[in-house]
């Protein structure tokens, strides 16, 4: 299994004091006061500008990540959590409205819209049965996103995304 690893750091450009982390983390205030820079060595991460996973998310491959405010509007991370790899099939069932009602349909790959593709114009619960998804609140995998893991999803609004459409989904490769 391929472990990740991302470093926060308290100031833009990867300086002040930094947190090395490897694997989920529901809050970084214990170890930097604030994070506006990061850099991801290995794996893939989830960012959040929230704690305990909830708010604003950002997907992070290998790379460096100096300024989030500018990269994504984000004033700062606060949490983050480990994309593991996911070899195999992918699946993924979407529904029309609130557990899992309305109308439905089964992803085994990328669909860039929804709308065009099903005729359907929201989507508002969710089954992921394998692999790990983003899903983007605009056509063509822009805006704002959510991660999904395994598990099933009876209420997007339940989960602080009242207000927010999903027309895109794409499966989280190993790049």
């Amino acid at each position: 299994m391929t472990m990740g690893k991302i470093v926060f750091y308290e100031e833009r450009n990867f300086q002040g004091r930094h947190y090395e982390c490897m694997s989920d983390c529901a809050d970084m205030s214990s170890y930097l006061s604030r994070c506006q820079s990061c850099r991801v060595e290995s794996g893939m991460f989830m960012v959040y500008d929230r704690p305990n996973y909830m708010g604003n998310q950002f997907f992070m491959r290998r790379g460096e990540y100096g300024d989030y405010s500018s990269m994504m509007g984000m004033s700062g991370v606060r949490s983050c959590r480990m994309i593991p790899m996911h070899r195999g099939q992918f699946r993924m069932r979407i529904y029309e409205r609130e557990n899992f009602g309305g109308q439905m349909h089964e992803l085994m790959d990328d669909c860039d819209n929804m709308m065009e593709r099903y005729r359907m114009n929201d989507c508002q619960s969710a089954h992921v049965m394998d692999g790990h998804w983003l899903m983007y609140e605009q056509p063509h995998f822009r805006g704002r996103m959510m991660y999904m893991r395994p598990g099933e999803y009876r209420s997007f609004r339940d989960m602080g995304f009242s207000g927010m459409r999903f027309m895109s989904m794409r499966r989280i490769m190993d790049m």
